[in-house]
């Protein structure tokens, strides 16, 4: 899947987001890369066989003091391995907009743990 075809699927998914929730997201970047960096890997503790398809980098609003961060928060969505997971077209867009999701979960200060909690995995 070419990388117009896969961000229109990322807009969508964004797009999707209630305005109460998308209003809070106006200083949070979401990129699109095709698979994450070997920092990235190293920094979660990623063994050669496991991957991710979407990574939050920021500090969470539960956790931030005073005013707004000067740099926006990084959502990244990881194109190849969610192409290679999903490769039917409403499987894809199922999985961007669950990894969408919750990535902007985390944005929120809610935690893996409790995301499976509430079944959200």
């Amino acid at each position: 899947m070419d990388r117009e075809t896969f961000e229109s699927i990322v807009i969508e998914a964004l797009d999707s987001l209630p305005p109460e929730f998308a209003g809070y997201l106006h200083n949070v970047e979401v990129r699109i890369e095709m698979r994450p960096t070997r920092e990235q890997r190293r920094a979660l503790g990623l063994r050669p066989w496991q991957t991710i398809y979407g990574l939050y980098e920021g500090v969470p609003l539960t956790e931030r003091a005073g005013g707004e961060p000067l740099l926006p928060d990084v959502i990244t969505i990881f194109q190849a391995p969610l192409v290679r997971d999903f490769p039917s077209r409403d499987a894809l867009r199922e999985e961007v907009r669950r990894t969408v999701l919750h990535e902007i979960a985390h944005f929120f200060g809610i935690s893996d743990e409790r995301l499976h909690e509430l079944d959200a995995y």
